[in-house]
């Protein structure tokens, strides 16, 4: 059977079509973090100038937007480190304790229920503001953030 330029045009949607179908299903399979719960026991904990951080998750989501959790618990008078900036947003949800939250070198003073949150490339950092050790939660979402 032999088909006329006509016919192979009206052909050629549907074979493309039919073409991408196997190519999808051959994509890799979903990279994003699974659901998951994590206890305080099994989280990994390192030593960083006096602070106790313990990492929760780090990956992308579902929806490809990197993302990266930990808990910090500070000693009193202790900064995890210096003021800085990065390409991420970043929420603290402080658990326990007071700190001192700078953001674009305005200081925010917060307790336990309180949430801070620095948008992609203003200065922040954290401190414990308080005479008992403080324990907050870190969530940064964006670019770099699993890195």
């Amino acid at each position: 059977m032999f088909l006329d330029r006509r016919e192979l045009c009206l052909l050629l949607p549907s074979a493309l079509l039919g073409a991408a179908v196997p190519l999808e299903a051959a994509a890799p399979q979903d990279a994003s973090l699974p659901s998951a719960t994590f206890t305080f026991d099994s989280l990994p904990m390192h030593t960083l100038n006096g602070a106790e951080i313990r990492s929760v998750l780090k990956g992308k989501l579902a929806t490809g937007e990197p993302l990266e959790t930990h808990e910090t618990t500070l000693p009193p008078g202790v900064a995890p480190h210096p003021p800085h900036r990065h390409p991420h947003s970043e929420m603290w949800l402080i658990r326990e304790g007071t700190v001192e939250v700078t953001i674009n070198g305005k200081s925010h003073i917060l307790g336990p229920g309180s949430v801070g949150f620095v948008q992609s490339n203003e200065e922040h950092g954290i401190r414990n503001a308080g005479a008992v050790r403080a324990s907050y939660f870190v969530v940064g979402v964006g670019p770099g953030a699993d890195k």
